[in-house]
């Protein structure tokens, strides 16, 4: 899962990555797509009887690398191939970064295999969409049933509109195995020690931090030398005080809202309050993110926001002391924070075999798939819930994200919004919290990539 962590600051990246998939597009050599992609097959199209499609071989490539991961797709190619012997799979696999630049190149071109992982973010996934170079996969979706056995939020991170102006509508592009979630870890003993409970509000959140820091505690843990860690935080706490909707839009950089709204103002001004009294220690901008988790661990802070992917190593040295809750509901009454899944599987418009790929990610995506995930150490996307441990903070972690993908919303990761704002946003926030910025002044530089990017999609 800490990997899964690691691909956030490959976002980071975005605007060469970005630039990497638009110059591919029009590679020399190479014929310049027609803007838009084009139409996948009707439901009624599609071709299901995978035993009858003859004998032949699906590329897949993917970056399910690490060793719980790696375990459970393996197990999965063979239960595939089992089921279906006419089918032989070849899979290709490669690191996170070395697959998003693979895949810029490879669907400029005519050789490409049939299912790839692709990142879900405007840069990458929006960039192919745009370019015609990925499957239109709405058709397979209506055949296998997976607007039914998705929630709507899970789906909408890999949704675009076949122009790729709008991100989270349209057309289904791709389809995830894994889900992540940020949250709020806090150590029992501490909220012990404080005669405090969990926080059911946000206004008991805020109240949990003054106290802590009165009785002489970090409040709140934050390394973000890197700058994109403080997006962990500030995106729980803007759903404080911004409708969902319009997190959404600015979250997925589609036209219709504005970071100089009230409820933004108000999200900023409070982490610009945490920054300047020390509630994230003498210097979050300072320390790096696996030092201030590793931290937390050890004793620093009573509460850490941040993503499922860190609760099994902290457990390791925290044991039951550690615990992990969604953050309280917000202003819209249901319970809304940052998250998203791993990376969708896809189909490139040129794939060979794309009736088989569509039955391979079918089949990695079923009931029988997910609780193999569990198994293997990994949070499945769907029935999260019921697959959880019987105990720990994975068993808290799986039913924060159950609860909040099915009744309530998954927000996006903020840096998804356009190719340049993983660097805008990192930079605005480590100058709010540093006291280089005001609020105002955060929201007007969030406000010009965002509009700027709108205006011209």
């Amino acid at each position: 899962m800490e990997e899964i962590m690691r691909r956030r600051t490959f976002l980071g990246q975005a605007t060469a990555v970005g630039g990497l998939g638009l110059l591919a597009a029009c590679a020399p050599g190479s014929d310049s797509p027609e803007p838009g992609a084009p139409a996948g097959p009707s439901a009624d199209e599609v071709d299901t009887d995978v035993a009858g499609m003859g004998e032949l071989t699906l590329t897949v490539w993917d970056q399910e690398v690490r060793g719980a991961q790696n375990e459970a797709i393996e197990a999965l190619r063979a239960e595939f191939t089992k089921k279906y012997p006419n089918i032989t799979i070849e899979r290709v696999t490669q690191s996170f970064d070395d697959l998003q630049q693979q895949t810029a190149l490879a669907l400029s071109g005519n050789d490409v295999p049939d299912v790839l992982q692709v990142n879900n973010a405007r840069a990458d996934m929006g960039e192919f969409v745009k370019a015609g170079q990925l499957t239109d996969l709405s058709g397979y979706a209506e055949a296998y049933g997976w607007e039914d056995r998705f929630p709507a939020s899970v789906l909408s991170k890999a949704r675009y509109s076949a122009d790729a102006v709008t991100f989270g509508e349209g057309s289904l592009w791709g389809l995830p195995q894994t889900g992540e979630i940020v949250g709020i870890y806090y150590s029992a003993k501490k909220l012990t020690a404080l005669s405090a409970q969990p926080p059911a509000t946000w206004e008991d959140l805020l109240a949990l931090v003054e106290a802590a820091q009165k009785a002489g505690e970090q409040p709140l843990v934050l390394g973000n030398i890197e700058g994109w860690p403080a997006l962990h935080v500030f995106g729980p706490l803007q759903a404080a005080s911004v409708p969902v909707d319009e997190i959404i839009a600015l979250g997925m950089g589609n036209a219709g809202a504005d970071w100089t709204s009230e409820g933004n103002l108000q999200a900023l001004a409070q982490m610009a309050d945490w920054g300047a009294a020390g509630a994230f220690g003498d210097s979050p901008n300072g320390l790096d993110y696996d030092a201030a988790w590793a931290d937390f661990t050890k004793g620093t802070g009573v509460l850490l926001i941040g993503g499922s992917w860190l609760g099994p190593d902290m457990e390791k040295v925290m044991g039951e002391d550690l615990r992990f809750m969604a953050p309280p509901a917000g202003l819209d009454g249901t319970v809304a924070t940052t998250g998203g899944t791993g990376l969708p599987f896809a189909i490139p418009a040129k794939a060979k075999s794309p009736a088989a790929a569509a039955a391979y990610i079918d089949f990695i995506t079923t009931s029988e798939a997910m609780a193999l995930i569990a198994e293997n150490g990994g949070m499945p996307v769907l029935d999260t819930a019921s697959l959880a441990p019987a105990s720990g903070v994975n068993k808290e972690i799986y039913e924060a994200f159950d609860a909040v993908s099915t009744d309530g919303t998954l927000l996006p990761y903020l840096d998804y919004a356009t190719p340049t704002f993983a660097d805008t946003a990192a930079n605005t926030l480590q100058e709010v919290i540093g006291g280089q910025k005001d609020a105002a002044a955060g929201a007007d530089a969030l406000q010009k990539d965002y509009s700027e990017f709108t205006a011209g999609s």
